[in-house]
């Protein structure tokens, strides 16, 4: 059967009642089979009778477990002295709480119950307390999920420093990468990767990709968010994008500041960057490396940015994204989705913030950048300054405004796949010419019409007496020429 010295199980315990209700074998002889004494066997049958289950027969808990021997007041003592910065050692604390006992005429309690009065301390108390509310909101308070139901609801937009190195003008560099992501579907909208501190300038540049419509159609994601949720920096605050957000419509939401935890999904999409992308390219820097890449560094910002833009648009955006299960481009596209576009393209060009500085516009077009960009619309404005915007990743065109007021898409001809024909230029130079010359027959006009100026004009004799008639000329003899006052080489011939 089973030993002495053992505790039974309920199970055990049951088998060995059951000889006796069913076997009917006696209680001394079952006790001595059993290894127990027949009060034991006594007590099992009392409580089986009142619980009739193998939970009557459970190895029943003390009632007072996890109940501490000390003297009422020193946890608390314990507590305070373990929760003070920097944290106290377990001995410091027993040491002091052995003084303050005595000190108190109480019993000391043991080293041991010391540390596990510490160890039952609260986790959140204990984080709050060493490192602050940071650290216990990041770890310890609830977050709520937001998800978007529908494409374009809400868009999240983010920096982060990739671990890679690259050349540019022979000097390495690690760029950064600012990504523009819809919250419902996990699809990349738009990026941009540079050089230097996050700036306003990328954020737009990256923003004006992602509501432009792409010329690849594997990356159909375009149109005007609903919602675009972004960091509280400076460079997601400035003036000229909560400006473009307002003519588009485009509710501008900026995060707690200090508080990432609303942005953890575009956060993820890093993670798969890092994780996927970048150990494969040159240059790479693997965590906890000291930020020393592991390969020479031989990539450009341009073949970077080429790399990032095959991984989005033909991997990353086509494959099955495990939280929805779908294909990013799969679940923006669903349901015969329609995104929403600005009503005029020019909406939107005040985010290309790269040109901040006027050209004047000359006879043959704008010279920017070594290049001559041509438009129509330039034929009435030669001579004047204008502000010139565009975008790095296609410098075919560029934005003309004046005067805060979009003119136009001027392009290079050397540039862009549609030119501006000879004809188109002189179309438009007869067309200026035409309208200076009406609206200058008009000013004429309009100065013949006006009264003659009499500022300056002598006033008018006040003598009314009629002048004197001149004297009669005196009759010539026949033949006799006129007199002149001047010599004349006709009369010397004579």
């Amino acid at each position: 059967m089973t030993g002495t010295g053992r505790q039974r199980s309920a199970a055990e315990k049951l088998v060995v009642l059951r000889r006796h209700t069913q076997d009917g074998v006696p209680w001394v002889r079952l006790a001595a089979d059993a290894g127990v004494s027949p009060r034991t066997l006594g007590r099992w049958a009392a409580r089986f009778r009142d619980e009739p289950s193998s939970a009557g027969l459970a190895r029943r808990s003390r009632a007072d477990l996890g109940r501490r021997r000390v003297a009422s007041g020193l946890v608390e003592v314990i507590e305070a002295l373990a929760l003070q910065r920097p944290a106290p050692t377990t001995a410091f604390v027993h040491r002091r709480v052995a003084d303050i006992a005595r000190d108190r005429g109480l019993p000391s309690p043991g080293y041991s119950t010391v540390r596990a009065v510490i160890a039952g301390i609260d986790p959140g108390l204990r984080t709050l307390a060493e490192k602050g509310d940071a650290a216990y909101r990041d770890r310890f308070e609830l977050v709520w999920r937001r998800s978007a139901k529908r494409p374009n609801e809400q868009w999240q937009a983010d920096h982060t420093e990739l671990d890679v190195v690259v050349t540019e003008n022979g000097k390495p560099a690690r760029p950064w990468l600012t990504v523009i992501e819809d919250d419902h579907s996990r699809a990349v909208a738009g990026y941009t990767v540079f050089i230097g501190a996050p700036g306003a300038e990328q954020t737009a540049l990256a923003l004006h990709q992602a509501v432009s419509v792409k010329t690849d159609p594997a990356w159909p994601v375009c149109g005007l968010p609903d919602v675009l949720y972004s960091d509280h920096g400076s460079d997601f605050t400035s003036q000229r994008l909560e400006r473009v957000c307002l003519d588009t419509h485009i509710q501008l939401i900026h995060s707690r500041i200090g508080v990432p935890q609303g942005r953890g999904k575009i956060e993820r999409f890093y993670g798969t960057i890092t994780t996927e992308l970048l150990p494969h390219l040159p240059g790479f820097i693997p965590h906890g490396n000291g930020g020393k890449p592991v390969s020479t560094p031989t990539l450009t910002l341009a073949e970077l940015d080429a790399a990032l833009h095959r991984f989005i648009v033909a991997d990353y955006n086509h494959r099955v994204h495990s939280e929805t299960g779908q294909a990013p481009i799969d679940r923006w596209n669903a349901a015969g989705f329609i995104p929403r576009l600005p009503a005029h393209p020019e909406d939107i060009d005040l985010l290309l913030l790269t040109a901040a500085t006027t050209r004047k516009v000359q006879r043959d077009g704008i010279r920017f950048a070594s290049t001559r960009y041509v438009s129509p619309v330039l034929a009435a404005y030669v001579g004047e300054q204008v502000t010139v915007r565009y975008d790095p990743r296609d410098a075919a065109e560029i934005r003309v405004w004046f005067d805060d007021t979009f003119l136009c898409r001027a392009i290079a001809p050397e540039l862009a796949a549609g030119t501006v024909t000879l004809k188109d230029l002189q179309q438009a130079r007869s067309a200026r010419r035409k309208e200076l010359k009406t609206l200058l027959h008009e000013r004429r006009s309009l100065a013949d019409a006006l009264p003659t100026d009499t500022r300056h004009t002598p006033p008018a004799p006040t003598d009314t007496a009629a002048p004197e008639p001149a004297a009669p000329e005196p009759d010539r003899p026949a033949g006799e020429p006129p007199r002149h006052r001047l010599h004349l080489y006709a009369a010397d011939t004579d």
